[in-house]
């Protein structure tokens, strides 16, 4: 393991890294590899944000170590029989950081917040399961009072949804749905998650947010479960690049490592064995998006072509190396309730004849595109091998293109792509989280294709109470999105790798959410 230690420039790096801390270290430093787009719960979407909104916010719900339901800022609840209505309870001891009370209203503000017609929640589908909350995001109603959701005093919430909902106590716990500080929020505007202004009521609170050096959390001694925040600081660092990462955590100036994109590929298949390194299942998947809004993307096709050229064994055996499932399809086998069907797999010989239809003959004629990927080593080596695949097999040339976390987020967002990296770590234990967001009108799609058969799919499915009917449901609407229209291409299931020293750092548990709470963490000397 020697030669592993460091390559060039590391010690000056972690040196003049020194210089500009003279504060003493957190009890725990991670990686969380890119800088926050936000810290507003009604508009992240990114596992970045997730982390620290996480740890700084809490909803009716929350996740232990092992990534379980338990309660939140809810003790207590009661669901009715036919899954449609929940009364939540709220502890009379959780308090906001400035000592103000969490009360019901708090949720509700949240989530109107969140739905207001405009709002700029690309997660704002996670609240459509209430009652009217889609017809009053689109304004067809006006009345807030008509929506499910209503706070008859200060620690009563009351929840209709429009069907039986198996996962609604796991949306419970995600950022969408956490509540916050209105009148913070009123006050300071889009300014009120800097540090000094942002009041939250999770385990901790913000400290310090150095841009492109860390986020720095400290217990939140007005948490209700306070006792069993075993941190008092945690640093969160954005580092993107892998290398630099690696020989942070080899070097003992990092903790804890929590993505695989944050460890060089060249190095997964020398440290399996170590001590340090830890593996398992989670549910997520890798893939390629489409924007089918732009030629000759928009001939479903040449999508199929495209989708069908690519050799996913080649690439986690090449590239991957963690034992990744190739996918075929976008849903993750282990998904509960749910037997993914299986999409297109490797066949150059068709996917050559489909560009042909479509007018391409060999690739000839075929238009330039570019592939965006998130700057890393693992989506570079990726993205350049699958460019080669598509040389080889088809005959065409796509060009590579690279941006930060925070340029590429709003590339996807804004459609300002061709084809387009993403990955996808399921928010609950269910298919719905893995099709929802490729309908027409989920801020997640992010492919400009609206479907109405898939859309209807998707909606029969979430409301069939039957479970075998659902699943027959749900794995019509996965054939339409990737068989049929081949809207995205999945290439591969990811697995949880994290970086630390059993010895020293407890309570991070791998799960299928791949959910690690920093309240759960704990230092073991």
């Amino acid at each position: 393991m020697k030669r592993l230690l460091f390559l060039p420039g590391l010690v000056l790096l972690l040196v003049l890294a020194g210089c500009s801390r003279p504060e003493p270290r957190a009890e725990l430093t991670f990686i969380n590899r890119a800088e926050p787009e936000s810290l507003d719960p009604a508009v992240i979407t990114g596992q970045p944000e997730l982390r620290i909104v996480s740890s700084l916010f809490e909803g009716l719900t929350s996740r232990n170590a092992a990534g379980e339901i338990v309660p939140g800022v809810a003790e207590k609840w009661e669901v009715s029989p036919d899954g449609r209505h929940y009364v939540f309870h709220l502890r009379k001891d959780a308090r906001w950081s400035n000592g103000d009370p969490v009360t019901a209203r708090d949720f509700s503000y949240s989530w109107k917040r969140v739905l207001e017609p405009g709002s700029t929640a690309e997660y704002v589908s996670q609240l459509f399961f209430l009652k009217n909350a889609e017809e009053y995001n689109q304004g067809k109603v006006k009345d807030f009072s008509q929506v499910g959701v209503k706070a008859p005093d200060d620690h009563t919430l009351t929840v209709e949804l429009e069907n039986s909902t198996p996962f609604f106590l796991d949306l419970c716990a995600f950022a969408t749905l956490m509540p916050v500080h209105r009148a913070t929020v009123e006050k300071h505007g889009d300014d009120w998650i800097k540090p000094g202004r942002i009041v939250s009521n999770g385990p901790y609170v913000l400290d310090q947010w150095r841009i492109n050096d860390r986020i720095r959390l400290r217990a939140n001694p007005l948490y209700w479960n306070r006792d069993t925040v075993k941190l008092r600081t945690v640093d969160a660092l954005p580092i993107e690049k892998p290398n630099t990462s690696f020989n942070m955590f080899y070097s003992g100036a990092v903790d804890l490592v929590l993505d695989k994109g944050a460890i060089p590929p060249l190095l997964l298949g020398d440290i399996r064995q170590e001590k340090y390194f830890h593996s398992g299942p989670i549910l997520a998947t890798y893939f390629y998006r489409f924007n089918v809004t732009r030629k000759p993307l928009d001939n479903r096709l040449v999508r199929r072509a495209l989708a069908l050229a690519i050799d996913r064994s080649l690439i986690v055996t090449k590239i991957t190396k963690s034992g990744e499932p190739v996918a075929f399809s976008m849903t993750p086998p282990g998904t509960a309730r749910y037997t993914p069907p299986a999409g297109p797999g490797f066949d150059p010989v068709l996917a050559r004849k489909l560009l042909a239809e479509a007018g391409y003959p060999e690739g000839r004629g075929f238009p330039p595109l570019t592939l965006l990927y998130n700057k890393t080593d693992l989506n570079e080596q990726i993205a350049t091998e699958v460019q080669q695949m598509w040389k080889k097999e088809l005959g065409i040339h796509i060009q590579l293109l690279k941006q930060e976390w925070k340029v590429y987020l709003n590339s996807l967002s804004q459609l300002d792509y061709d084809i387009g990296q993403s990955s996808w770590v399921g928010d609950y234990n269910d298919v719905h989280t893995f099709l929802s967001i490729f309908m027409g009108g989920d801020g997640n799609n992010r492919t400009g294709w609206k479907n109405a058969g898939f859309d209807s799919l998707v909606n029969a499915g979430q409301a069939e109470p039957d479970a075998a009917k659902r699943e027959k449901t749900y794995q019509e609407a996965e054939r339409l999105l990737i068989t049929e229209e081949a809207v995205i291409a999945p290439l591969y299931h990811q697995v949880s790798i994290k970086l630390y020293d059993p010895e020293k750092i407890g309570g991070v548990v791998n799960n299928l959410v791949d959910e690690n709470p920093l309240k759960g963490i704990y230092r073991k000397k």
